[in-house]
């Protein structure tokens, strides 16, 4: 037998072969094309991942920044938190020190102070004008509601 009278014979076997051959090709690209999916997944997934982690740590550096600037500020208020003096002695050695001697007032002074304390709590002077009660209009049309 020839090859041209196998070729006869057997043609229709041809086409299921190369049938055959294109489903194992795209059995081949299909898996192919599964692996680098699963890849690609993998490496996002760890991309999600790093990039939870790097949020968490910017949260975290935040807070410590908000931490740090409450203490911060409960520093410079307790600075500014004004002396408080229980004694005389304690006043009059304060007064003696420099510091004292800037801010302690002097006897005049606190008079000063205590007479405009007075004045300024006195009863005020009437109004001038009459003390009684506003006149009604009684033409004045009724208000609508």
């Amino acid at each position: 037998m020839t090859w041209l009278v196998l070729l006869r014979r057997f043609w229709p076997v041809l086409p299921i072969i190369a049938l055959g051959l294109w489903g194992a090709r795209l059995d081949q690209l299909r898996a192919r094309h599964k692996a680098n999916l699963a890849a690609c997944q993998a490496d996002r997934k760890l991309d999600h991942a790093n990039a939870a982690t790097a949020a968490a740590k910017a949260e975290t550096g935040w807070l410590q920044q908000q931490v740090d600037a409450g203490k911060a500020l409960v520093g410079r208020e307790a600075a500014r938190e004004p002396i408080i003096i229980h004694s005389r002695d304690m006043v009059r050695e304060y007064a003696k020190s420099d510091a004292g001697r800037v801010l302690c007032r002097a006897a005049d002074r606190v008079r000063a102070v205590d007479t405009l304390d007075a004045d300024l709590a006195a009863d005020p002077r009437p109004a001038s004008g009459s003390t009684s009660a506003v006149p009604t209009d009684t033409a004045a049309p009724p208000a609508r509601r």
